[in-house]
């Protein structure tokens, strides 16, 4: 089961949750203490950090009063719709109750992520830079800048970046990579 999930994991394989240590658990999403036969469910079973698994999340599974689940399921949701990423700060804010419960039972703004979170934002408008470079040369090694920028931790960073609000992006990316975001959302979606 563990090389399946790796295999469905983008880049490094990295944890579902924390994007930023290598997914090296098996999380049982709902936990098995709440719903036993759902060992047996697919989509249940994610890959996840031993931090996040063991250390941050356990065996919480909050509810609303309906009982559905409050936090984002990274095999459903779009974690977009509940979270979104302050880059300049590294830290995460949110658009719903599912997402203000993510952040708290993953501990995601914890200091080592929002730190490493802050780093890769720098580290990204520096690549995506150097990708527009070499694309606008036709070097061919664009096309590992690129994939190195994809699969790197923090990915949710670039992310990030490519979904900024054009009259917000200038702003919090700066204009001399304006050109390259433009470029990279043609490319590779935004």
């Amino acid at each position: 089961m563990k090389t399946l999930l790796e295999s469905m994991a983008h880049g490094a394989v990295r944890c579902m949750y924390c994007d930023d240590s290598r997914g090296t658990d098996i999380d049982h999403f709902q936990p098995l203490a709440m719903a036993p036969l759902r060992v047996f469910v697919w989509d249940n079973h994610l890959l996840a950090c031993s931090f996040c698994n063991s250390n941050a999340k356990r065996d919480e599974f909050p509810v609303d009063p309906e009982g559905a689940c409050l936090l984002v399921d990274p095999t459903t949701d779009d974690p977009a719709d509940h979270l979104f990423l302050m880059l300049r700060s590294g830290e995460y804010g949110y658009h719903t109750a599912k997402g203000e419960h993510t952040i708290r039972v993953f501990g995601l703004n914890r200091p080592d992520l929002v730190m490493g979170r802050k780093d890769a934002f720098f580290l990204a408008c520096s690549a995506l830079r150097d990708w527009h470079r070499l694309r606008q040369e036709g070097d061919p090694e664009a096309d590992r800048v690129a994939q190195a920028l994809r699969d790197s931790p923090f990915v949710d960073v670039v992310h990030s970046i490519t979904r900024l609000a054009p009259g917000l992006a200038a702003t919090v990316v700066g204009e001399r990579t304006i050109p390259a975001v433009g470029q990279w959302r043609s490319v590779y979606g935004g």
